[in-house]
């Protein structure tokens, strides 16, 4: 079969699919066994860079903190693509949206948690001397 032949094919199935059903060739990156194994291989170099820059001076000590979010960004990253399959395709525009969904949900939660601890002192009642006393 020829090679025209066989994109011919390709289309005719890509029209006879589902609304969002994503069909992942073996020539994509993020293809077959070899996309899931480049995904495990740098899901794997980015945990040991994370655990080398926590436990060791390689970097600059102040600097760790910003070292390990970039990792941590980096390893979603490689999660998204490698094993979730979620690409900048238009047939994924409905999985882009509902993450971006989730994470908004997830932030306000957070958000508003950490706004929640921190003005509860301001509605707390003051604490009288007898109840100074018979704190430990």
């Amino acid at each position: 079969m020829s090679d025209i032949e066989s994109r011919i094919e390709e289309e005719l199935d890509r029209r006879d699919s589902a609304p969002g059903e994503e069909r992942i060739t073996e020539h994509e990156l993020a293809g077959g066994l070899s996309g899931y194994l480049l995904g495990f291989g740098l899901a794997i170099l980015l945990t040991i860079a994370s655990f080398l820059a926590a436990q060791t001076d390689l970097i600059y000590q102040p600097a760790v903190i910003s070292a390990l979010v970039v990792l941590a960004i980096a390893q979603m990253g490689v999660h998204l693509v490698f094993f979730l399959h979620l690409t900048t395709g238009p047939d994924n525009t409905n999985n882009v949206l509902a993450l971006a969904f989730g994470v908004l949900i997830v932030a306000l939660v957070v958000i508003g948690s950490v706004w929640i601890m921190a003005h509860l002192s301001v509605n707390m009642a003051p604490m009288s001397a007898h109840q100074a006393e018979m704190m430990p």
